[in-house]
């Protein structure tokens, strides 16, 4: 039987629980911090904390952080991966990925979501529900592009970096690291490191209101 241990018991953990049993995992156990106060999270008992999970990894054949955060998420990666933890990368099988693309390890991939040819995604990251990434990408670790947003051609995204609800992202463009693009947002020029950018076409908030 093949067990997945997942740390983060939210609804994004939910929606990873699903995809990685429609993707051929035999079982799904949550740990999170907030055990024991978290005790359930949808169909799933929450059984530990993380030090839990680090006293049982040998039980399970993969482990993956279910964690919205994108820093507390890689955090938690990178902890895991010095542990020497079966981290694993679940693709819905509802998702399209090229052959010739590459995913890190602690990645998701949703349903309905697009990776096209020569993208090269990094580790704990997240492309969600009827997200597209288009050819020769390039997402850093820890990134998350949420639902319904696209990326067009070459573009970059820094670690850490996040992309909003339904944003969409013009060829060529680079988002930096820990940057932030609004939901609906229309990025049509780089954006630097740690910026939030928002609007059509997506600007600093502060310059919008110029």
């Amino acid at each position: 039987m093949r067990r997945l241990a997942l740390l983060g018991a939210s609804g994004h953990g939910k929606v990873v629980a699903d995809a990685a049993l429609a993707s051929g995992w035999d079982s799904v156990e949550f740990f999170d911090d907030a055990w024991p106060q978290r005790s359930r999270n949808g169909l799933w008992p929450v059984t530990g904390d993380s030090a839990a999970l680090m006293a049982r990894l040998p039980e399970f054949q993969g482990v993956l952080v279910s964690i919205g955060d994108c820093a507390v998420r890689w955090e938690k990666h990178q902890a895991l991966r010095a542990a020497g933890a079966p981290l694993v990368t679940v693709v819905h099988p509802a998702a399209t990925v090229s052959r010739h693309a590459a995913l890190g390890l602690g990645t998701v991939v949703m349903a309905g979501a697009v990776v096209n040819i020569d993208a090269l995604v990094g580790q704990a990251v997240i492309v969600n529900t009827g997200a597209t990434v288009d050819h020769d990408c390039q997402l850093g670790d820890a990134v998350h592009i949420c639902p319904g947003a696209h990326l067009s051609g070459n573009v970059r995204v820094g670690r850490g970096g996040w992309v909003g609800v339904g944003a969409a992202v013009k060829q060529g463009m680079t988002i930096g690291e820990r940057a932030m693009v609004g939901a609906g947002a229309v990025v049509v020029q780089p954006v630097p490191d740690a910026q939030t950018v928002v609007g059509n076409p997506a600007r600093l908030p502060e310059a919008r209101q110029s």
